[in-house]
């Protein structure tokens, strides 16, 4: 009697197929050889790293926060002590032709311990608000060095002029101590390189905005070398924008806080 299989019953395997799988089995570890069959492993961070992402968020400003407490107390000694006597401070302080031939580096220094109209001036509220945000952008130490620069190049460009003028005779000699002292022409260069920094759509108002009060305060011819001596630090600010641009992208972002 010959024997069926159940259609239940799953087939048995020959011989052949058994070879099949064997064979199957040793070559399987040369399927990574076969171009685009092998996966990568998964990366892993570092130990020590956050694999989250990384944002900018407030950091201190030493820079401005103590430069600000320097001028409000010379701001308060202005206001209290004997007028002959600030006057006297306010003199030795000046910027002008005289000081700057014989003692440049230290008159400089202090003409920017002042703030000229004291703690009322628009120019304080913009010192605050222009120099912490141009510090937490790119630093203090590189905010100070924008500050200096619209500072001091923009007195040498007043007052060389007004030396000029004096040796060929077209002003007095009274002229070479004139009074000049103040923290607006730093201001002016930090605003035109916090400006480079914005978006579009607030660095073009901001710009025209500060340069149309400066060119009303020209255009008043009350003081024309103090205020040709803001436009010119305003343009040396924006002159900076591509070293600012290049230090904002340089400083590293500060991680967000671990849980």
């Amino acid at each position: 009697m010959e024997r069926t299989a159940s259609p239940l019953s799953p087939p048995r395997p020959d011989a052949r197929g058994l070879s099949d799988v064997r064979g199957l089995s040793d070559v399987s570890g040369l399927l990574d050889g076969i171009p685009g069959q092998r996966t990568e492993p998964p990366v892993r961070p570092p130990l020590g790293t956050d694999p989250r992402p990384r944002r900018r968020i407030p950091v201190p400003v030493p820079f401005t926060l103590g430069y600000a407490a320097v001028l409000a107390v010379t701001s308060y000694l202005a206001e209290h002590l004997d007028p002959a006597l600030v006057y006297t401070l306010l003199q030795g302080s000046s910027t002008d032709v005289a000081h700057l031939v014989r003692s440049p580096a230290p008159v400089l220094a202090a003409s920017a311990l002042w703030v000229a109209g004291g703690l009322a001036s628009p120019f304080t509220l913009a010192f605050l608000v222009v120099l912490t945000a141009l510090e937490r952008r790119v630093g203090g130490a590189r905010t100070a060095v924008v500050f200096l620069l619209g500072h001091v190049l923009a007195t040498l460009a007043t007052e060389v002029p007004v030396g000029l003028a004096v040796l060929v005779g077209r002003l007095p000699g009274t002229s070479l101590h004139r009074l000049d002292y103040g923290i607006s022409f730093g201001v002016a260069a930090c605003v035109g390189a916090l400006s480079g920094l914005l978006r579009p759509w607030l660095r073009w108002p901001l710009l025209t905005a500060f340069g149309a009060m400066l060119l009303q305060d020209l255009l008043a011819f009350t003081d024309p070398m103090t205020n040709w001596g803001h436009l010119i630090a305003l343009a040396i600010g924006v002159a900076a924008w591509p070293w600012v641009r290049r230090w904002d992208r340089a400083r590293p972002p500060a991680a967000l806080p671990t849980a």
